[in-house]
């Protein structure tokens, strides 16, 4: 039996973890849209968020150790199930090395399974701290390298809030298929934000055949925005990011069954489930 003790010691560390993804992701957003709220068009060095990324890296990082600290303390977590979260960070690492089509690559796989099967919190870790090694295994760092990692956590954030299917239909990697496939695309649609409002300032950007109409403005409406972004996606991004939701979908309907046996295996095993 668990005593009460126990029982408020575990829900006020959910409160905190939970507490600690709003701040992040809130200040995910922040980082992704404050240019919008410039009264002057952005100006960047050799590349857009040159000076704020590494300090927004180094937060992010630390909000996420301040995650992993608190479900340990509340027993969500327990060492083993840390530990099962490093050996599929360094699994989800090295699956990014692995070269697909269209520069498609395995990496969103693991987070939006594991999200979906061990919640939000393990699944937003996971794709942040996979990002990273990854980045500092293949030399990726860069100013991007923060917006990737918001990107690919709120991808196992999200996950963590599907409806929980019954284990043995077959319809469940179906469903996750499909997701994997929207998020897929909705990856691709937020990470172009990271540098988008900077190419109207002379930032490093692609070529564009009628600026005017692809990039953003200070002052311009929030349709005018919406429009011109849609047309920059399109020309610029859609194809990439539809090989990257066709793969994830593949993936996810090919071997998500197999994983999530394997997930289920070491939640009952090593999670804390209070009784």
């Amino acid at each position: 039996m668990v005593s009460l003790g126990d029982r408020l010691a575990s829900r006020s560390s959910a409160v905190v973890s939970g507490a600690v993804l709003v701040v992040a992701s809130l200040l995910g957003l922040g980082a992704f849209l404050y240019p919008f709220f410039l009264p002057a068009a952005p100006q960047s060095g050799p590349m857009a968020h040159a000076n704020d990324a590494p300090l927004l890296t180094v937060v992010l990082l630390g909000l996420c150790l301040v995650a992993v600290f608190t479900s340990m303390t509340g027993q969500q977590m327990t060492s083993k199930l840390v530990a099962v979260l490093g050996v599929l960070t360094a699994a989800n690492a090295v699956l990014r090395a692995v070269p697909g089509p269209a520069g498609f690559n395995a990496i969103f796989v693991l987070p939006i399974l594991t999200g979906y099967c061990y919640g939000p919190t393990f699944g937003f870790l996971l794709g942040v701290l996979s990002l990273l090694v990854s980045a500092l295994i293949g030399g990726g760092v860069g100013p991007w390298l923060p917006y990737q990692m918001f990107a690919t956590g709120w991808m196992g954030l999200l996950s963590g809030w599907l409806p929980q299917l019954p284990e043995r239909r077959r319809w469940e990697p179906v469903m996750l298929a499909v997701w994997g496939g929207v998020l897929g695309l909705i990856f691709g649609a937020i990470m172009n934000i990271w540098f988008w409002p900077f190419l109207a300032g002379g930032a490093a950007g692609p070529a564009l055949s009628d600026p005017a109409n692809t990039t953003w403005q200070p002052g311009m409406a929030i349709w005018a925005t919406l429009r011109n972004y849609l047309v920059f996606y399109v020309a610029t991004s859609l194809w990439w990011d539809v090989a990257r939701a066709v793969g994830n979908a593949l993936l996810i309907l090919l071997f998500g069954g197999s994983i999530l046996r394997v997930l289920r295996r070491f939640r009952r095993r090593f999670r804390f489930e209070v009784v």
